[in-house]
Parts: C-alpha cells; sequence; structure tokens
C-alpha cells in the first residue's frame, strides 16, 4: 500500500485516543443508539450513501455484536483477532473477512500496528458484483444470503491471501475513493468489488472458513458423485464447468481435500468398475475396458496388472466364486 496512505489510515484517531488514555469500553454512542449488541449502519454510512470505509478502532475489546449491514474487513497490516461462533479467527495482512448482518462476533483489542480496514455496505451494494459472478457459487451464496429476507442464516467466509497485489491495490483504490470522496465513486466501487469477488472464486484454496457450509466439501463432494455416476465420460473440464471453477483451482481443492489427483480418483473408480463386471457379467475383457472409459486395449491390460499383480481373465477365473472387490 502506497505510504501516504498508509501514513493517513495510522493515524490515532479521537477516539481511539481515550481507549489510549485508558476507556476501556467502546464509546456506544458512535456505535449503536441502545446498547452494542447491534452495531447500526445510521451510526456509520450516510445517508444515501450504499457503502463506506472505517479503519477499526485500536487499543479496546469489541464485545460481541452484530450488524444491520454487510461488513468486510481487509487487514492491511499487523493482525486483528475475531471471535466468531466460539472460533478464534486471526485475521493477518491480506486476509478478507466477509459477514452478513446476521453474524455475532467479537473482535480483540488491536495495538497501533494493527490495520484493518472495515467496508460498511447495504445489501444492496452488492447487485452489481453480483451480476458480474456466475449463478453458483459461494460468493454468490454469500451475497444472495445477504438479501434474503426470510429464514436468513449467520455467514461468513474468511479468504486467507496473504499478500496478494491484485487484490491490494484493488482495496487500496477503493479505500482511497472512499477517505477522499470523488465522483460517481459507488457505482466504480461496486465493478471494483466485482473485480475482488472475481479474483477470488480464482483462488478458493485460500477460503479458510465459511459458517454454514464447508463449499470445499461441497465442490468435491461434486466431483466423487460426478465419478461415480459415469467413470466411462468423466473429464475435468467438464466438472469445472458445472461447478464454475478454473481447472487450476479445482485440481487443487480437489488434491488438498482427498489427497489424490483428479486422475488418481477416476482410475481407482473405473478399475472398481471393472472388477465389478469381470466378476458379475459375462462381458468380455475388451467391452469391460470400453465400458469403463478405455478405448485403448493395451492400456488397460497393462494399468490392471499393475494394480491387481495378473491380467483381467485370471482375475477373474481367481476371484469369480468369492465376489470380492477390492478398493
Amino acid at each position: 500500500m502506497r505510504k501516504e496512505l498508509l501514513d493517513e489510515l495510522m493515524i490515532i484517531s479521537e477516539e481511539e485516543k481515550k481507549y489510549k488514555s485508558g476507556q476501556s469500553t467502546v464509546e456506544q454512542s458512535l456505535y449503536a443508539k441502545d446498547n452494542l449488541t447491534e452495531i447500526d449502519r445510521k451510526r456509520l454510512l450516510q445517508r444515501g450513501k450504499l457503502i463506506t470505509v472505517r479503519p477499526h478502532s485500536r487499543f479496546v475489546d469489541f464485545p460481541e455484536h452484530r450488524h444491520n449491514y454487510v461488513e468486510m474487513m481487509y487487514v492491511v497490516q499487523g493482525s486483528i483477532t475475531h471471535y466468531i461462533e466460539g472460533k478464534e479467527l486471526v485475521l493477518r495482512k491480506g486476509d478478507v473477512l466477509m459477514l452478513n448482518q446476521h453474524v455475532s462476533h467479537a473482535i480483540k483489542r488491536a495495538e497501533y500496528e494493527d490495520i484493518g480496514i472495515n467496508f460498511i455496505a447495504l445489501p444492496e451494494f452488492f447487485e452489481v458484483p453480483l451480476t458480474m459472478l456466475h449463478e453458483k457459487n459461494v460468493l454468490a451464496d454469500f451475497v444472495i444470503g445477504a438479501m434474503r429476507q426470510k429464514n436468513p442464516v449467520s455467514h461468513y467466509l474468511l479468504f486467507r491471501l496473504k499478500e496478494d497485489l491484485q487484490v491490494e491495490n484493488l482495496m487500496e483504490n477503493m479505500i482511497e475513493s472512499m477517505l477522499h470522496t470523488h465522483c460517481n465513486e459507488d457505482i466504480a466501487n461496486q465493478y471494483t468489488m466485482g473485480l475482488v469477488f472475481l479474483y477470488l472464486l480464482n483462488h478458493l484454496e485460500n477460503l479458510s472458513h465459511n459458517s454454514s457450509l464447508d463449499y470445499k466439501e461441497t465442490v468435491v463432494q461434486a466431483v466423487m458423485e460426478y465419478i461415480n455416476s459415469d467413470c466411462q465420460n468423466a473429464n475435468l473440464t467438464k466438472i469445472a464447468e458445472d461447478t464454475h471453477q478454473s481447472m487450476t483451482v479445482l485440481s487443487k481443492l480437489i488434491k488438498q481435500k482427498t489427497g489424490y489427483k483428479f486422475q488418481e480418483l477416476l482410475q481407482r473408480r473405473r478399475f472398481q468398475k471393472a472388477v465389478y463386471l469381470l466378476m458379475e457379467t459375462e462381458l468380455t475383457v475388451e467391452d469391460i475396458a470400453l465400458e469403463v472409459g478405455y478405448e485403448n486395449q493395451s492400456y488397460f491390460y497393462r494399468q490392471f496388472q499393475k494394480r491387481y499383480g495378473m491380467t483381467p481373465a485370471k482375475y477373474r477365473k481367481l476371484h469369480k466364486k468369492d465376489k470380492r472387490i477390492p478398493i
């Protein structure tokens, strides 16, 4: 981040001077009318504005609370510790935490070098970013959930991006435009946020927490169901399109969650089915190879012998009676 902007963000505010001088509780009048259990957007967001930024106030613990707006925290430097649903989440430089209105959380005292920026936004701010996303993905689900009036759920996302220059530049642009009022800043920031979302979608391996569902698990489960239902034709390109992921991201998620590459999982499933067909049907070995997705007969024979230590015909002869299907 540019030194001039960072220097501005590190200035100790009048509110922070009180905490630094010994005031141990949050200045309630700045955040809510009656109590701090729900922070009120009217105290933080100017009338007619869809979004604003506010440096996180240091030198004081924030008690458990929720908001009547969507909040996104970006850590510029140092660390900020949140407590959500009994979990301690330590955000470090470059991390992005998104909270919808229904998330209750507390925040540990931050010190002088700990700079976090809160993006305070109405749900409708995300209408433009939503149009830039695919129909079904973790960020679209988050935005739709934030807009939902009926049956709302607590939903948060934490992306551990470390020091990523692309996201840092986009965040810097939004922070600078909101601290120093620019023309058409709301619409410009909506499109900039859309670019941030698109970048995050290409780096789902950095998605650390999601309170209402584990999106990684959901994607990988879809991959396994796809392989099991159609191992003959399964390919990574098709499942990447269906789950709206890039090939690179999807490969990383599969390896991260299962310990195997996509082709390894596919081959395991194909040979499970091949063994089943050897013992349960009278199909020829050549037909079985085609049935499980191998047009190259020689390759099928080599891989089968490598895996089971014998030819398919010999395997059928030895195990036809006991019907034992190894994994």
